[in-house]
């Protein structure tokens, strides 16, 4: 499944981003998908994750409470609303297909993540 993340940018600190995830497969509706992101220098984390409805999802203790991720399957788009952002929230934003809640459904393959920058 192909998915395209965006909506990134620089936002200073407390301030909010709405990332989307978009895709084109017929199959979207099916999917969990999660959100991951990559500080500079860091590993890549999880994040957030929702499963085919949102009527389960799940975050890191990083970012619960903050983040919220909900989806239209009728779009084909996966959001996550970022709110009172922090300077530790900077990084390349992905997202991609799990097994709910975190497993790579489709492998360690990612599409072109979206940048989050964070200014104090």
């Amino acid at each position: 499944v192909q998915l395209q993340a965006s909506g990134g940018g620089l936002v200073q600190a407390g301030g909010s981003l709405r990332l989307s995830c978009a895709s084109s497969s017929l199959g979207f509706a099916s999917y969990a998908i999660g959100w991951f992101r990559q500080a500079p220098g860091k590993e890549r984390e999880f994040v957030s994750a929702c499963n085919w409805d949102a009527g389960r999802t799940t975050y890191a203790d990083a970012v619960r409470g903050r983040f919220t991720i909900s989806r239209d399957n009728a779009k084909r788009t996966v959001y996550l609303q970022m709110n009172s952002l922090n300077p530790e929230d900077t990084g390349v934003y992905y997202c991609n297909a799990v097994r709910y809640p975190r497993d790579l459904r489709f492998g360690d393959t990612w599409g072109q993540g979206t940048e989050v920058t964070v200014s104090s």
